[in-house]
């Protein structure tokens, strides 16, 4: 009987073994951006936050939503020698949004500084974005260290998952000839582009097609002129676009009294691709010619993208399941085998003779048969 249990209580241990499904992972709770610590300063009282825009800037909340704003965390740290660091984080859908912000809020006497993706300061502010996050730290006073201590906040920083932790390619169009640095602004909606003085009004952009902008400032003869890229999602509706610009700019010129451009003295436009560019400003006809013809689309394929391949048709998952299948059957197959044996073993200890390995049942019919054969004669 001993025998018996054990070979039960291995039974049973296979089929829950096979029947039973690991639990779901529970999701894991929203963390905080803000480290509670780094390189020497810690957190003073709680982190602060709020889902609010106008929370992190009450007169630019409509534009911090058209970059994709999340929430918006607020910290005091300090150190042992009496220092305090007030630091911002505002956390955006993606790393388009925080780069976009940060191109909104840096101003052309910013230094720049290497922190994160891109960093700017003056006086005692530093703003920088790492992912889809942009930072803007204040110290009650700078040392030699500084720039290194937040280098390290931006390496504790969460970073977006997949492609939204890619930054976007459109201000990488920009040339960099006669750029005048911390003039480039990234814009994905149209209060933002009508609110840093836009050659173009932002109702003519259509965002509402999925259209980005690119501005930035550039010396020329006569003084700074602007350099304006729109990119859409096809060649096709950048096409079409590019003929509402212009009928608008002939009624512009036609009607002075018309807002739909901003009057900003010489307008010049081409398209390369999916990409209109607009060059305005105290420009001659030579000059921007120049300026345009050194942005040129070309079409590239990244591994980033996503293919659209369902798990079905995924070949490294149809083998796993095929793996899988098989463990499923075999572990099916021995426990059946077991249960079996087991039920037999069992029946014979409990009825002997009864069922199996009856005397009557192992008897067989025999053949007495004796060789009568007599050997033929021989001729002789």
């Amino acid at each position: 009987m001993k025998f018996l249990r054990q070979l039960c209580i291995v039974s049973l241990f296979c089929v829950v073994a096979l029947a039973t499904e690991p639990p779901a992972t529970a999701p894991a709770a929203a963390t905080s951006a803000l480290p509670s610590e780094f390189a020497g300063w810690q957190v003073k009282g709680d982190v602060a936050k709020s889902d609010d825009p106008a929370a992190a800037d009450a007169a630019n909340a409509p534009v911090l939503k058209e970059y994709g704003f999340l929430r918006l965390e607020k910290a005091t740290y300090t150190r042992d020698d009496g220092r305090n660091l007030t630091v911002k984080a505002a956390v955006f859908e993606d790393t388009s949004g925080a780069y976009g912000a940060f191109t909104y809020y840096y101003s052309p006497e910013m230094g720049e500084e290497k922190i994160g993706g891109q960093a700017a300061f003056l006086n005692n502010r530093v703003l920088f974005y790492q992912g889809n996050v942009l930072v803007d730290a204040v110290f009650d006073r700078m040392s030699v260290m500084s720039a290194s201590q937040l280098r390290q906040l931006a390496g504790l920083l969460p970073q977006a998952a997949g492609n939204k932790g890619n930054p976007p390619a459109l201000p990488t169009y920009l040339p960099k000839r006669d750029f005048e640095k911390n003039t480039t602004r990234y814009i994905l909606g149209p209060v933002g582009l009508d609110r840093i003085g836009s050659p173009l009004a932002g109702s003519t952009v259509d965002f509402k097609s999925g259209a980005e902008v690119v501005i930035g400032k550039y010396a020329a003869a006569a003084g700074d002129a602007t350099l304006m890229l729109i990119e859409y999602p096809t060649p096709q509706i950048a096409a079409e676009k590019l003929k509402e610009i212009d009928a608008s700019h002939q009624v512009t010129q036609q009607q002075p009294g018309v807002a739909s451009i901003v009057d900003v003295g010489p307008f010049f436009d081409t398209r390369t691709g999916p990409i209109i560019v607009i060059a305005a400003g105290p420009l001659s006809k030579s000059e921007a010619r120049s300026l345009m013809s050194s942005i040129s689309y070309e079409a590239d394929v990244t591994w980033n993208e996503n293919t659209y391949v369902s798990k079905k048709d995924n070949l490294a998952n149809f083998l796993f399941n095929a793996i899988v299948l098989c463990g499923i059957v075999v572990g099916l197959a021995l426990v059946a085998g077991i249960a079996f044996g087991g039920l037999r073993i069992l029946i014979k200890r409990l009825f002997p003779d009864s069922v199996f390995d009856r005397s009557e049942a192992m008897e067989f019919i025999s053949l007495h048969l004796e060789d009568d054969s007599q050997p033929l004669p021989r001729k002789r």
